[in-house]
Protein backbone atom coordinates (compact mmCIF):
# COMPACT_ATOMS: atom_id res chain seq x y z
CA UNK A 1 0.00 0.00 0.00
CA UNK A 2 2.90 2.20 0.91
CA UNK A 3 4.56 1.62 -2.29
CA UNK A 4 1.05 2.76 -4.69
CA UNK A 5 0.60 5.53 -2.32
CA UNK A 6 4.42 6.69 -3.25
CA UNK A 7 3.48 5.72 -6.79
CA UNK A 8 0.57 8.19 -7.16
CA UNK A 9 2.12 10.91 -5.23
CA UNK A 10 5.01 10.68 -7.87
CA UNK A 11 2.66 10.35 -10.76
CA UNK A 12 0.73 13.62 -9.40
CA UNK A 13 3.83 15.55 -9.28
CA UNK A 14 4.82 14.52 -12.82
CA UNK A 15 0.99 15.37 -13.86
CA UNK A 16 1.46 18.78 -12.44
CA UNK A 17 4.68 19.43 -14.51
CA UNK A 18 2.59 18.50 -17.44
CA UNK A 19 0.66 20.64 -16.37
CA UNK A 20 2.54 23.27 -15.75
CA UNK A 21 4.23 22.76 -19.18
CA UNK A 22 0.63 23.01 -21.28
CA UNK A 23 0.33 26.29 -19.42
CA UNK A 24 4.10 27.67 -20.23
CA UNK A 25 3.63 26.24 -23.67
CA UNK A 26 0.68 29.25 -23.72
CA UNK A 27 2.99 32.61 -22.48
CA UNK A 28 5.00 34.96 -23.53
CA UNK A 29 7.60 33.97 -26.19
CA UNK A 30 11.49 33.72 -25.74
CA UNK A 31 14.69 32.24 -26.38
CA UNK A 32 15.45 28.89 -24.15
CA UNK A 33 18.04 28.89 -21.35
CA UNK A 34 20.30 26.69 -20.08
CA UNK A 35 20.23 24.04 -23.04
CA UNK A 36 22.73 22.29 -24.87
CA UNK A 37 20.55 21.78 -28.29
CA UNK A 38 21.76 20.07 -31.59
CA UNK A 39 19.95 18.70 -34.73
CA UNK A 40 20.03 15.24 -35.38
CA UNK A 41 19.06 13.67 -38.53
CA UNK A 42 15.97 10.84 -38.36
CA UNK A 43 14.22 9.25 -41.09
CA UNK A 44 15.38 11.67 -43.76
CA UNK A 45 14.54 14.67 -41.08
CA UNK A 46 15.81 16.88 -38.76
CA UNK A 47 14.78 17.04 -35.83
CA UNK A 48 15.09 19.19 -32.69
CA UNK A 49 17.92 17.37 -29.63
CA UNK A 50 18.35 18.58 -26.10
CA UNK A 51 21.98 17.17 -24.89
CA UNK A 52 21.00 15.49 -20.97
CA UNK A 53 22.37 13.69 -18.44
CA UNK A 54 20.03 11.15 -19.39
CA UNK A 55 21.37 10.87 -23.08
CA UNK A 56 20.40 12.98 -26.21
CA UNK A 57 16.20 14.33 -25.96
CA UNK A 58 14.75 13.95 -29.15
CA UNK A 59 12.36 16.38 -28.21
CA UNK A 60 9.04 15.99 -31.40
CA UNK A 61 9.18 12.54 -30.22
CA UNK A 62 8.76 13.88 -26.02
CA UNK A 63 6.20 15.81 -27.22
CA UNK A 64 4.16 13.17 -28.77
CA UNK A 65 4.81 10.77 -26.11
CA UNK A 66 3.69 13.30 -23.49
CA UNK A 67 1.15 15.25 -25.07
CA UNK A 68 2.93 18.71 -24.92
CA UNK A 69 3.64 20.91 -27.68
CA UNK A 70 7.38 21.24 -28.42
CA UNK A 71 8.99 22.75 -32.04
CA UNK A 72 10.25 20.62 -33.58
CA UNK A 73 13.63 21.91 -35.68
CA UNK A 74 15.88 24.22 -34.45
CA UNK A 75 14.76 26.27 -36.72
CA UNK A 76 11.35 26.33 -35.38
CA UNK A 77 12.52 27.27 -32.35
CA UNK A 78 14.49 30.15 -32.90
CA UNK A 79 12.13 31.49 -35.96
CA UNK A 80 9.47 31.28 -33.34
CA UNK A 81 11.12 31.85 -30.34
CA UNK A 82 9.98 28.95 -28.62
CA UNK A 83 12.09 28.49 -26.10
CA UNK A 84 9.61 28.58 -23.13
CA UNK A 85 8.12 25.76 -24.30
CA UNK A 86 11.26 23.75 -24.70
CA UNK A 87 12.71 24.19 -21.59
CA UNK A 88 8.92 23.33 -20.28
CA UNK A 89 9.15 20.11 -22.42
CA UNK A 90 12.94 19.32 -20.62
CA UNK A 91 11.75 19.74 -17.44
CA UNK A 92 8.86 17.16 -18.06
CA UNK A 93 10.54 14.58 -20.66
CA UNK A 94 13.34 14.19 -17.34
CA UNK A 95 11.31 13.28 -14.37
CA UNK A 96 8.61 11.15 -16.25
CA UNK A 97 8.64 7.38 -17.43
CA UNK A 98 6.18 8.42 -20.33
CA UNK A 99 9.29 9.97 -22.28
CA UNK A 100 12.35 7.24 -21.80
CA UNK A 101 11.86 6.30 -25.23
CA UNK A 102 12.75 9.76 -26.40
CA UNK A 103 15.81 9.29 -25.18
CA UNK A 104 19.07 8.04 -27.37
CA UNK A 105 22.93 7.71 -26.96
CA UNK A 106 24.45 10.34 -28.39
CA UNK A 107 26.59 7.77 -30.38
CA UNK A 108 23.77 6.69 -32.04
CA UNK A 109 22.76 10.15 -33.35
CA UNK A 110 23.58 11.30 -36.94
CA UNK A 111 24.22 15.23 -36.74
CA UNK A 112 22.87 17.38 -38.99
CA UNK A 113 23.84 21.03 -38.92
CA UNK A 114 23.08 23.30 -35.74
CA UNK A 115 20.92 25.24 -37.88
CA UNK A 116 19.78 24.23 -40.79
CA UNK A 117 17.78 26.87 -43.16
CA UNK A 118 19.19 30.39 -41.99
CA UNK A 119 18.34 33.43 -44.23
CA UNK A 120 21.76 34.59 -43.62
CA UNK A 121 25.16 33.32 -43.27
CA UNK A 122 27.59 36.15 -42.32
CA UNK A 123 31.34 36.15 -41.84
CA UNK A 124 33.83 38.55 -40.36
CA UNK A 125 37.47 38.75 -41.81
CA UNK A 126 40.05 39.53 -39.77
CA UNK A 127 38.91 39.45 -36.27
CA UNK A 128 42.13 38.46 -34.33
CA UNK A 129 44.83 40.73 -34.01
CA UNK A 130 47.76 37.92 -34.23
CA UNK A 131 46.05 36.74 -37.28
CA UNK A 132 45.81 40.06 -39.56
CA UNK A 133 49.58 39.97 -38.56
CA UNK A 134 50.35 36.55 -39.40
CA UNK A 135 48.93 37.54 -42.69
CA UNK A 136 50.59 40.86 -43.03
CA UNK A 137 47.34 42.74 -43.44
CA UNK A 138 46.60 46.13 -41.63
CA UNK A 139 44.04 46.04 -38.26
CA UNK A 140 40.84 47.36 -39.96
CA UNK A 141 38.66 50.22 -38.75
CA UNK A 142 35.50 47.99 -38.83
CA UNK A 143 34.33 44.44 -39.43
CA UNK A 144 34.80 42.91 -42.97
CA UNK A 145 32.22 41.30 -44.10
CA UNK A 146 31.53 38.45 -46.49
CA UNK A 147 28.86 35.60 -46.64
CA UNK A 148 28.63 32.15 -47.01
CA UNK A 149 25.11 30.49 -48.18
CA UNK A 150 23.36 27.03 -46.63
CA UNK A 151 25.03 25.18 -49.16
CA UNK A 152 28.08 25.67 -47.23
CA UNK A 153 26.49 24.06 -44.33
CA UNK A 154 27.81 21.02 -43.08
CA UNK A 155 27.16 19.10 -39.70
CA UNK A 156 29.74 17.26 -36.92
CA UNK A 157 30.77 13.71 -38.12
CA UNK A 158 30.35 14.75 -41.47
CA UNK A 159 32.72 15.24 -44.07
CA UNK A 160 33.69 17.72 -47.15
CA UNK A 161 34.40 16.61 -50.08
CA UNK A 162 37.19 18.28 -51.61
CA UNK A 163 36.09 19.72 -54.91
CA UNK A 164 39.58 19.45 -56.63
CA UNK A 165 38.45 19.82 -60.13
CA UNK A 166 38.74 23.32 -59.29
CA UNK A 167 40.81 24.13 -56.09
CA UNK A 168 43.24 23.09 -54.27
CA UNK A 169 44.93 25.06 -51.59
CA UNK A 170 42.41 24.05 -48.53
CA UNK A 171 42.64 25.86 -45.61
CA UNK A 172 40.70 25.41 -41.96
CA UNK A 173 39.66 28.30 -39.80
CA UNK A 174 38.16 27.47 -36.59
CA UNK A 175 35.90 30.01 -35.42
CA UNK A 176 32.84 31.16 -32.38
CA UNK A 177 29.28 31.40 -34.30
CA UNK A 178 27.17 33.71 -33.40
CA UNK A 179 23.45 32.07 -33.56
CA UNK A 180 20.53 35.05 -33.94
CA UNK A 181 17.29 34.58 -31.71
CA UNK A 182 15.90 37.52 -31.62
CA UNK A 183 15.35 40.16 -35.00
CA UNK A 184 18.20 42.85 -34.55
CA UNK A 185 18.03 46.01 -36.82
CA UNK A 186 19.80 49.09 -35.50
CA UNK A 187 21.06 47.50 -32.07
CA UNK A 188 22.83 49.18 -29.87
CA UNK A 189 25.75 47.33 -28.37
CA UNK A 190 24.48 47.47 -25.24
CA UNK A 191 21.29 45.89 -26.23
CA UNK A 192 23.21 43.19 -28.97
CA UNK A 193 23.84 40.16 -26.82
CA UNK A 194 19.93 39.93 -26.25
CA UNK A 195 19.35 39.23 -29.60
CA UNK A 196 21.60 35.28 -29.56
CA UNK A 197 20.31 32.65 -28.63
CA UNK A 198 23.62 30.64 -28.60
CA UNK A 199 26.80 30.34 -29.76
CA UNK A 200 28.75 26.75 -31.27
CA UNK A 201 31.82 25.83 -33.19
CA UNK A 202 32.51 26.04 -36.62
CA UNK A 203 35.15 26.10 -39.47
CA UNK A 204 34.87 28.84 -42.46
CA UNK A 205 36.64 25.94 -44.62
CA UNK A 206 38.51 28.13 -47.33
CA UNK A 207 39.93 27.26 -50.49
CA UNK A 208 42.68 29.99 -51.03
CA UNK A 209 43.63 29.90 -54.79
CA UNK A 210 39.82 30.89 -55.45
CA UNK A 211 39.76 33.21 -52.64
CA UNK A 212 42.88 35.06 -53.69
CA UNK A 213 44.62 33.67 -56.72
CA UNK A 214 42.00 34.47 -59.32
CA UNK A 215 41.34 38.49 -58.28
CA UNK A 216 40.03 38.16 -54.93
CA UNK A 217 37.04 35.53 -55.29
CA UNK A 218 36.13 35.39 -51.60
CA UNK A 219 32.93 34.38 -52.37
CA UNK A 220 33.97 31.73 -54.72
CA UNK A 221 36.79 30.55 -51.93
CA UNK A 222 34.67 30.71 -49.27
CA UNK A 223 31.02 29.17 -49.98
CA UNK A 224 31.74 25.93 -51.79
CA UNK A 225 29.95 22.75 -50.93
CA UNK A 226 29.95 21.93 -47.12
CA UNK A 227 32.47 24.63 -46.56
CA UNK A 228 30.30 25.60 -43.23
CA UNK A 229 30.43 22.75 -41.38
CA UNK A 230 28.64 23.87 -37.73
CA UNK A 231 28.02 22.01 -34.35
CA UNK A 232 27.98 19.79 -32.37
CA UNK A 233 25.80 21.78 -30.15
CA UNK A 234 23.66 24.93 -29.92
CA UNK A 235 24.97 26.20 -26.30
CA UNK A 236 22.59 28.75 -25.22
CA UNK A 237 23.58 32.39 -24.70
CA UNK A 238 22.94 32.66 -21.02
CA UNK A 239 25.79 29.91 -20.28
CA UNK A 240 28.26 31.85 -22.61
CA UNK A 241 30.71 34.99 -22.02
CA UNK A 242 31.40 34.94 -25.48
CA UNK A 243 34.80 37.67 -25.83
CA UNK A 244 36.81 35.38 -23.47
CA UNK A 245 36.78 31.54 -24.88
CA UNK A 246 39.76 28.94 -25.70
CA UNK A 247 39.37 28.63 -29.28
CA UNK A 248 41.68 25.81 -31.23
CA UNK A 249 41.71 23.49 -33.96
CA UNK A 250 43.30 20.29 -34.82
CA UNK A 251 44.79 18.49 -38.26
CA UNK A 252 45.20 14.84 -37.83
CA UNK A 253 45.71 15.53 -33.67
CA UNK A 254 47.88 18.31 -34.25
CA UNK A 255 47.31 21.48 -32.78
CA UNK A 256 47.20 24.09 -36.01
CA UNK A 257 45.93 27.26 -33.73
CA UNK A 258 44.98 27.43 -29.98
CA UNK A 259 44.26 31.05 -28.63
CA UNK A 260 41.49 32.89 -27.05
CA UNK A 261 38.19 35.46 -28.18
CA UNK A 262 39.97 37.94 -26.19
CA UNK A 263 42.05 38.32 -28.64
CA UNK A 264 39.33 39.59 -31.18
CA UNK A 265 39.50 43.03 -32.86
CA UNK A 266 35.62 43.33 -32.44
CA UNK A 267 33.28 42.05 -29.65
CA UNK A 268 30.72 40.07 -30.22
CA UNK A 269 28.23 43.18 -29.59
CA UNK A 270 30.46 45.05 -31.79
CA UNK A 271 29.92 42.88 -34.52
CA UNK A 272 25.97 42.09 -34.47
CA UNK A 273 25.75 45.53 -33.80
CA UNK A 274 27.24 46.64 -36.78
CA UNK A 275 26.18 44.48 -38.95
CA UNK A 276 22.35 45.53 -37.72
CA UNK A 277 23.12 48.91 -38.48
CA UNK A 278 23.24 47.40 -42.85
CA UNK A 279 20.68 44.93 -42.24
CA UNK A 280 18.09 42.74 -40.42
CA UNK A 281 19.11 40.09 -38.47
CA UNK A 282 16.72 37.43 -38.33
CA UNK A 283 16.39 34.66 -35.83
CA UNK A 284 18.50 31.37 -37.22
CA UNK A 285 20.88 33.92 -38.79
CA UNK A 286 24.48 32.84 -38.17
CA UNK A 287 27.40 34.58 -38.38
CA UNK A 288 31.11 33.53 -38.10
CA UNK A 289 33.36 35.54 -36.27
CA UNK A 290 36.50 35.20 -37.39
CA UNK A 291 39.73 32.77 -37.32
CA UNK A 292 42.60 33.21 -35.43
CA UNK A 293 46.26 33.24 -36.00
CA UNK A 294 47.48 29.58 -37.29
CA UNK A 295 45.96 29.05 -40.67
CA UNK A 296 48.16 27.39 -43.15
CA UNK A 297 47.87 30.66 -45.52
CA UNK A 298 50.13 32.77 -42.57
CA UNK A 299 52.96 30.43 -42.86
CA UNK A 300 55.52 31.09 -45.15
CA UNK A 301 55.11 29.82 -48.39
CA UNK A 302 57.87 27.36 -48.69
CA UNK A 303 56.06 25.57 -45.54
CA UNK A 304 52.32 25.84 -46.51
CA UNK A 305 50.93 22.16 -47.56
CA UNK A 306 47.81 22.69 -47.80
CA UNK A 307 44.71 19.85 -46.59
CA UNK A 308 44.03 17.08 -48.54
CA UNK A 309 41.72 13.98 -48.39
CA UNK A 310 41.98 11.98 -45.94
CA UNK A 311 42.85 14.52 -43.38
CA UNK A 312 40.82 14.94 -40.32
CA UNK A 313 39.79 18.07 -38.57
CA UNK A 314 38.32 18.94 -35.42
CA UNK A 315 37.84 22.08 -33.66
CA UNK A 316 36.49 23.09 -30.76
CA UNK A 317 35.56 26.36 -28.80
CA UNK A 318 35.22 26.81 -24.69
CA UNK A 319 32.40 25.38 -23.17
CA UNK A 320 30.94 24.74 -26.54
CA UNK A 321 32.27 21.19 -27.64
CA UNK A 322 34.31 19.98 -30.35
CA UNK A 323 33.37 19.99 -34.00
CA UNK A 324 34.91 17.04 -36.05
CA UNK A 325 34.75 16.28 -39.72
CA UNK A 326 36.71 14.64 -42.19
CA UNK A 327 38.05 15.55 -45.96
CA UNK A 328 37.27 13.13 -48.94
Amino acid sequence: MEKNRTNAAGQADVDSVITDANAQSNRSRGMPRQLNLLSMRRDGQYRLGVKTDKGILDAPEAARLLGIFAPATIDDLLQHEDGPSLNALVDVALVSKAAQPAFTSEEEVEYGPVVTRPEKIICVGLNYRRHAKEVNLPIPNQPVLFNKYNNALSPHRGAIKLPIEVANKFDYEAELVIVIGKMARNVSESAALSHVAGYCTGNDFSARDLQFDTGGQWMVGKTLDQFAPVGPYLVTADQVNPDRLKIECRVNGEIRQSSNTNDFIFSTAQIVSYISRHMTLKPGDIIFTGTPEGVILGYPKERQVWLKAGDEISCSVENLGELRFELN
